[in-house]
């Protein structure tokens, strides 16, 4: 009877071994299979947030894409010096995504004719040494400023970034966009409903405003924006947002996704490895 026992014990554990693996399975494979993706991603600011955000993704086990500049920050440094080096580290060792911002916060403001065979555009940093200045830059000036950025993740993380770039506040035009695609850089924006409104003044558009049109609004393959901090927000954003945004989208069947897993991203990451 013993012998009996301790046979019909061993096969319910041997089921229950074999139910807990086929269940890890199915669960992997619907984690994998997520119908409803979306991406997060952020845009560097005055870091004040950046720990919150932190905090929260590893929480809820969220990767995002972020999009670095060497930006001021509340620290009086900028946000990929030494000071954030282990901050950046840390989002590679929890899987995130990196990409470039352009490293001076470069906004494009104007095309200009060419001159001997380059494209030229009009463009104003809003970062270094150069903040607040019209210049005129090059297509390859433009193109070693988006690099920089990505040069000096590559540098912090030991993580190669994507072959992607945002330009500062969405200001291009298609010669400034054939340009970065001719050295290498596929420009990413954000769906209409991915605007997440952490730009916006708090006054107008308060953070419960924001957080309900968010998940009112978005759909499966969009876009999401979001900074790092923003300075001239009265009512910070994440703190308010962040976290209900996040499990409240999960509660709705959608999961997070880096860049590297969208579909207008995958083959241009292929092909630029």
């Amino acid at each position: 009877m013993r012998a009996e026992r301790l046979g019909r014990a061993a096969c319910r554990l041997a089921v229950a071994v074999v139910a807990a693996a086929t269940g890890a399975s199915v669960l992997a494979a619907t984690a994998a299979e997520c119908s409803k993706p979306v991406y997060l991603t952020f845009d560097t600011g005055h870091m004040g947030v950046a720990p919150l955000v932190a905090d929260v993704l590893k929480r809820h086990d969220v990767h995002v894409t972020f999009f670095a500049a060497a930006e001021r920050t509340k620290d009086g440094g900028d946000s990929l010096d030494d000071h954030w080096a282990p901050w950046w580290q840390a989002r590679a060792a929890d899987g995130d995504e990196f990409a470039s911002h352009t490293y001076d916060h470069a906004y494009w403001r104007a095309d200009l004719p060419d001159e001997n065979g380059q494209k030229r555009f009009t463009i104003q940093p809003s970062a270094g040494p150069q903040t607040g200045q019209r210049l005129t830059w090059t297509a390859a000036q433009y193109c070693q400023n988006i690099r920089k950025s990505s040069e000096r993740l590559a540098q912090i993380t030991g993580k190669k970034p994507l072959p992607l770039y945002r330009a500062p506040g969405g200001k291009t035009s298609p010669k400034l966009l054939e340009a970065a695609r001719a050295c290498g850089y596929m420009y990413v924006g954000w769906s209409p409903a991915g605007f997440l409104g952490d730009e916006l003044p708090s006054d107008k558009y308060p953070n419960q405003k924001l957080l309900a049109q968010a998940l009112e609004r978005i759909r499966p393959g969009d876009v999401l924006l979001a900074h790092l901090g923003i300075w001239s927000r009265q009512d910070p954003w994440a703190p308010a947002v962040l976290e209900p945004l996040v499990t409240g989208l999960q509660q709705r069947g959608f999961c997070f996704r880096t860049l590297r897993d969208h579909p207008d991203y995958r083959a241009w990451i292929a092909a630029h490895p």
